[in-house]
């Protein structure tokens, strides 16, 4: 207990990362404390968007869709390496939502939130648009608009990285198993030890509520707690578009190109249960496969899907009827300055808007811990890997093809993808894959994983396959079980 920190975060998701990056970066000697891994949950279970969240709209939610939206442009300007934009095609269907309410919607999508460099709306036919190909016969008239795509789990990463390079201290596996005000200071007991803390945050998502009794303070906020299942099936078209689908229950689903040989397809929208787990239900695949068929020439079943995920999503339960209306906006509540240390408590939240929440938070805690003594800082500053220009992506990926010409296409895109300019960290000076070490199969290579055991607190084969990677989807059992073996070593 000698080591004091000026604050110590409780959860290693988008949230808590994006606040101890924050924190770091003006002055605060921080700790970041996660039970697993880093976006081991909600986090890395997203639909994979930097979004503004049009379907949002209808529910009223314009403060959160403006907020979002500015944030879109902001964030693949800071990651341009794991954030790119997407062009989303959305088909017009007779009976369900008018056209006049989609031109409105879409309108105010490309309005409200200061879009600058992204493409704006524009109205399609789909009996001429690569996008109407793989689609069934009838769908005839649509809408093509901008969002972004990100690789959720590595903003993350990359976000917990930069912190740890301002000098904060992150230990993942490191489970809070309670804390105590002693005076003007926070006593926190750990898996792997007690720290002390003058002020803590409580970034533990879906876990909010059960850290905030440990703490012995009354939560301020009920949580809904929504589970958002995906599957992943071999590829269902050729061209780089992405779908926002309607269905005749009112909700939406996504289906994206997803890395290189998969669509990705969600999401569900399911409240979670105590007790239940944390996977997709068998109604759920089958739901999703439907709503694919409905649109799709090539149909799908459950025996098609080669992986699912599912999140938790832990929502301010604002009294809506239904999941998927329950407001995706967040709440802060700071206690009060009589209760002693500060407790900072995250309800909500989303992907795209957790830089800006940890930017409030961190202004928040300002005022009662003398250590934070910059200005906010992140929007223009470059996640790790990520200081290139905003559309420098592929001369990248053309350096790097130019001095590792045994990279095959599909290598560097990955690559470039996940590292940026840090990727010649662990490429180092290859003139062949026998230079990178063992090779495990779909261009993972020792050299790579050494590099993410090392630098970016991968510990087992599913942190390597599942979060710093998707070779999951690529690697056969008798691979990923040599993976295994050697993280075990």
């Amino acid at each position: 207990m000698d080591q004091l920190f000026d604050l110590a975060v409780i959860g290693g998701g988008v949230n808590g990362a994006g606040i101890a990056r924050d924190a770091a970066g003006r002055g605060a000697k921080v700790l970041l404390l996660e039970a697993g891994d880093l976006a081991q949950g909600t986090s890395s279970a997203s639909t994979k968007l930097i979004h503004g969240g049009l379907r949002y709209l209808e529910h009223y939610e314009f403060g959160l869709v403006r907020e979002s939206l500015s944030e879109r442009e902001a964030l693949w300007a800071i990651a341009p390496h794991i954030i790119h934009p997407m062009r989303f095609v959305l088909p017009y269907v007779q009976g369900l939502r008018p056209r006049w309410l989609l031109r409105l919607g879409l309108f105010l999508y490309d309005h409200i939130g200061g879009r600058k460099r992204l493409p704006a709306t524009r109205t399609i036919d789909l009996q001429r648009h690569p996008a109407g190909t793989p689609l069934k016969p009838g769908f005839t008239a649509g809408f093509e608009y901008s969002d972004g795509w990100v690789d959720d789990a590595r903003l993350v990463l990359l976000n917990a990285k930069d912190a740890a390079e301002r000098g904060a201290e992150v230990r993942t596996r490191t489970k809070v198993t309670g804390a105590t005000r002693v005076g003007e200071v926070w006593a926190i007991a750990t898996s792997g030890g007690t720290f002390r803390a003058k002020a803590l945050v409580n970034a533990a998502g879906p876990q909010v509520l059960e850290v905030e009794n440990s703490l012995g303070d009354a939560p301020d906020y009920g949580m809904r707690l929504v589970r958002g299942s995906h599957i992943v099936v071999r590829k269902l078209f050729e061209h780089p578009y992405a779908y926002f689908f309607q269905l005749a229950d009112g909700r939406i689903f996504f289906a994206i190109p997803y890395e290189r040989d998969f669509t990705l397809i969600g999401t569900t929208d399911r409240d979670q249960l105590p007790g239940d787990p944390i996977k997709a239900s068998d109604e759920e695949i089958a739901y999703l496969c439907e709503g694919a068929n409905t649109y799709f020439k090539t149909a799908i079943t459950p025996a098609d899907v080669v992986w699912t995920y599912s999140g938790v999503r832990p929502l301010v339960d604002d009294g809506s009827g239904k999941p998927e209306a329950a407001t995706r906006g967040y709440r802060l509540e700071l206690s009060e300055t009589g209760q002693g240390a500060p407790l900072l408590s995250v309800y909500g939240g989303k992907i795209t808007t957790y830089r800006h929440l940890a930017e409030e938070a961190v202004d928040l805690l300002a005022p009662r811990l003398s250590a934070l003594s910059g200005k906010a800082w992140t929007r223009s500053a470059a996640l790790p890997g990520g200081d290139f220009a905003i559309d420098g992506l592929e001369a990248l990926k053309a350096g790097l093809a130019a001095d590792y010409g045994f990279l095959a296409a599909h290598d560097i895109d990955r690559i470039a993808r996940a590292y940026g300019t840090r990727a010649r960290a662990w490429l180092g000076e290859a003139q062949g894959w026998q230079a990178l070490g063992r090779d495990f199969g779909g261009g993972l290579s020792a050299a790579e994983v050494d590099y993410l055991r090392q630098e970016e607190w991968a510990v087992s084969a599913e942190d390597v396959l599942w979060r710093r990677s998707k070779l999951g989807l690529r690697l056969d059992a008798g691979q990923q079980s040599a993976l295994a073996e050697y993280l075990a070593t």
